[in-house]
């Protein structure tokens, strides 16, 4: 078995929690982007997957919130082999937006991201093309109208490049749509509000003609937090945050409900989500727990030999469901770059990369990751 593993990171170097209708000021934006790139190298940097990957985000940067010089650090990053930025936008939020406006914001984006050599080609050639996340959830006007404004936004996103839609899934918010733990061409016209509420699941043999994809993460009820030591229902919808960080026992929970590509069942496909810039949920991002992660998930695909782990980027899992809808089999790691290759490749991480600091036993935390 093959556990592909992404995180689409919602990443708003602008955020401000507790009052989200104000930026933080440029100068904090600054800072919070250098040092996510100077400190996440380090924290993750020593737990590698089956190809020698590290774990990776996808940084869904907002198109409404274009900084060049922040753009280019990031991309710096990226392309020293730690992630990929591709496409995040919040719109409609003051009033419903326009399809004229709306194409005009992902073209100028998506131009400004690859002239600074982010995104992808499909084989290489052509425009540039990109995975989408909308901000606030309202995927294609889903929302009642709230936080998008435009019907057709699925049309559009086919039409400027956009490959696959990372948003879901979206609950408790009202934008969740009943199709869930799936991956799937939408079914009804691109034209229509909320296309993406049904759906042609991706199947071997079976090459989609529908795009963009629908890329869900995983939905379910869970029992894995406790209240006062005692089980307490939530939604599991595959966000990290310092209250629900990554735990082996939510690993077990996400592997159970098999997002897969029909007739490839051996590979699982896990997209995560999260919030990296949000100052309240630095512990999940950089702090004890992910180190815990990803230490006990690798010790334990290197010990049990049931399955393999794949730390992904957006583009490469939807690479390698691609592959798997083409027929492809045996080691999903090997589709990273099937069809989606990126405009400047970033380069390989050596150990050289990263400092290592002496290994420490991982102790003093319970499994959600609280002292």
């Amino acid at each position: 078995m093959h556990l592909v593993i992404a995180v689409a990171d919602h990443f708003e170097p602008a955020i401000t929690p507790d009052e989200p209708w104000i930026y933080a000021s440029a100068d904090e934006q600054e800072r919070r982007v250098e040092r996510w790139c100077r400190t996440y190298p380090t924290t993750v940097g020593r737990w590698r997957d089956a190809e020698g990957y590290p774990f990776r985000h996808t940084y869904f940067y907002p198109a409404e919130q274009y900084n060049e010089a922040l753009i280019g650090r990031l991309a710096e990053h990226c392309h020293a082999g730690w992630g990929e930025i591709e496409v995040h936008l919040h719109h409609g939020v003051q009033a419903p937006d326009t399809a004229t406006q709306l194409r005009r914001t992902l073209v100028e984006f998506r131009d400004n991201l690859a002239a600074h050599g982010c995104l992808s080609r499909w084989d290489g050639r052509g425009q540039p093309r990109y995975a989408f996340v909308h901000g606030n959830w309202a995927l294609a006007n889903s929302a009642g109208g709230a936080c998008c404004g435009v019907d057709e936004e699925m049309q559009i996103l086919a039409e400027t490049g956009c490959y696959a839609d990372l948003t879901l899934p979206s609950a408790p918010h009202p934008a969740q749509v009943a199709k869930v733990n799936a991956l799937y061409e939408p079914a009804l016209p691109l034209t229509q509000r909320a296309p993406h509420r049904r759906g042609r699941d991706l199947r071997r043999g079976r090459p989609p003609r529908t795009f963009p994809l629908v890329v869900q993460g995983p939905l379910a009820l869970s029992l894995a937090r406790r209240t006062r030591g005692w089980p307490s229902p939530c939604i599991e919808n595959g966000a990290l945050t310092t209250r629900n960080p990554a735990t082996m026992r939510r690993l077990r929970l996400w592997r159970r409900l098999a997002i897969a590509v029909r007739d490839r069942p051996e590979w699982l496909f896990i997209k995560l989500h999260c919030h990296g810039m949000d100052p309240g949920d630095d512990q999940a991002m950089l702090g004890t727990p992910l180190r815990r992660f990803l230490q006990e998930l690798t010790e334990e695909a290197r010990a049990g030999g049931r399955y393999r782990v794949h730390f992904v980027t957006a583009r490469e899992m939807v690479n390698i469901i691609l592959a798997a809808c083409d027929g492809h089999a045996g080691n999903a790691g090997e589709y990273r770059d099937y069809r989606l290759r990126l405009i400047t490749p970033a380069r390989p991480i050596s150990p050289a990369d990263v400092e290592r600091p002496a290994a420490k036993p991982l102790v003093g935390f319970d499994e959600l990751g609280r002292e």
